[in-house]
């Protein structure tokens, strides 16, 4: 398993609950743009039309050998490959108010590119200055155990 790319501001700004991994449909294209690492989940989420999964806003850009392609859309919605009973627990999961899907990594699991998204609750302000305090604390921790 190679991570190819993460979004980091998942953690800071979702509780992040379930773990789920699912396949994409791409192109021929985007599955050498998304292998040489080109690829941003920045501003990226999950969303459901009628009983299928699609990521939406992720960025894949042309792939830079492939010949000119008129109309291509790098952000365009990508289905997700899901088995049904994971969709429609994922369904009632969404259906719940302040729940949404957000995607975490992209990565190659032999020759296939998954996608790991999480079920996940939009933190308040007050939980990400909870959350820094928390990280400042221990780094502070480390830096005073390791003069010792």
């Amino acid at each position: 398993m190679t991570i190819i790319a993460k979004n980091r501001r998942a953690s800071f700004d979702y509780e992040l609950q379930d773990k789920y991994e699912a396949g994409l449909v791409l192109s021929g294209q985007e599955v050498k743009s998304i292998k040489t690492g080109h690829v941003s989940l920045n501003g990226s989420f999950v969303t459901r039309k009628g009983n299928e999964m699609f990521l939406t806003n992720a960025s894949i850009p042309l792939y830079k050998f492939a010949g000119e392609m008129k109309n291509y859309d790098p952000t365009r919605s990508r289905k997700l490959l899901l088995k049904k009973s994971e969709i429609k627990y994922l369904i009632g999961k969404m259906s719940v108010e302040g729940l949404t899907l957000v995607p975490l990594c992209v990565y190659t699991k032999r020759k296939l590119i998954k996608l790991e998204f999480s079920v996940g609750k939009g933190k308040k302000k007050f939980d990400k200055r909870d959350t820094i305090q928390k990280r400042e604390d221990k780094r502070r921790m480390e830096r005073t155990l390791k003069n010792f």
